[in-house]
């Protein structure tokens, strides 16, 4: 009878061929020149047994450092800032505060400022590396106050457009755009009420706080996501505005519906990316039952 070598075997000039059976195992085939062939099972997961270690390398691949992370955020937002402005400023006349088109140019650069970079800035707070340790109340400060920015510039904005369309006699919230942007604005100024409340004044207990904090960051991401869905939707409404009556049409795409476009894009991957990293497990500020991680603004505490 040929002896054959095992799998558990050094042999160099051994050769393998996995042949995938049931029951998520894959049976090894080996042909040694000395010694003939033979065959063992290897219960492994994933293809050929392979899949773990595919899954681990794809993993390695995919973690990328908060901080550099983070700085291409940044500088994503501030070319969507930049953007928004230079289309206003280059096609759209300008700004001004008399109640002409240029007074509503005001109101895509404060919506996009605020609603959108600052507040995505005012999320990631607790992503920063540094706020993992040492006093908490000084992030939640800078949460907040990140936040309520946002909060003002948004409020400014709604107010540009209204004032545009009252001096021009043009009918309010109409539009599907409108509803929604209004809708974000009072879920928005729900969600900073509410986690000021829980969060940095005296009387909300532990237990509350601990049931909130989760509805909290649900609604954080949501209203990131719903203020993304209403800047593309208004720059798409601007240019079907804009561009008619004298002007390159915009199913013609002039240059000033490309930028507009790009601009459009650029703040949806923008929005993407800062749900993304919320999301992810390993940029998570660990919770701490020290107390000051529950110790709020207003408090006695010292």
């Amino acid at each position: 009878m040929r002896e054959t070598c095992s799998p558990k075997e050094q042999c160099p000039s051994r050769l393998f061929l996995a042949v995938p059976s049931s029951m998520g195992s894959s049976e090894q085939v080996w042909a040694c020149p000395a010694r003939g062939t033979g065959r063992g099972v290897r219960r492994q997961t994933g293809i050929f047994g392979h899949g773990s270690r595919c899954q681990h390398r794809s993993t390695a691949m995919l973690d990328v450092p908060f901080l550099p992370f983070c700085a291409f955020l940044g500088t994503l937002g501030l070319l969507c800032v930049a953007m928004v402005g230079t289309w206003c400023q280059h096609w759209r006349g300008g700004f001004s505060l008399d109640g002409s088109s240029r007074t509503f140019n005001w109101h895509p650069v404060l919506m996009v400022t605020g609603l959108v970079v600052l507040y995505g800035a005012a999320a990631l707070v607790y992503r920063i590396p540094n706020t993992w340790s040492g006093p908490k109340l000084p992030w939640k400060v800078l949460h907040g106050s990140l936040a309520l920015g946002a909060f003002i510039l948004t409020v400014l904005g709604l107010a540009a457009v209204f004032c545009f369309h009252n001096s021009q006699g043009t009918p309010n919230m109409y539009s599907l755009h409108s509803w929604m942007g209004l809708g974000t604005v009072l879920l928005f100024s729900c969600q900073w009420a509410a986690g000021f409340g829980a969060f940095l004044l005296p009387w909300a207990p532990t237990w509350l706080r601990a049931l909130y904090k989760p509805i909290h960051v649900f609604f954080g991401s949501t209203i990131l996501m719903l203020s993304v869905a209403s800047c593309v939707s208004g720059i798409n409404e601007k240019l079907f505005f804009s561009l008619k009556n004298g002007t390159t049409a915009y199913k013609l795409l002039p240059a000033e519906a490309v930028f507009a476009n790009t601009l459009g894009l650029l703040i949806l991957i923008f929005g993407v990316l800062v749900v993304a990293a919320l999301a992810r497990p390993s940029w998570k500020r660990p919770d701490s039952n020290s107390p000051d991680s529950r110790q709020p603004l207003l408090s006695g505490e010292r």
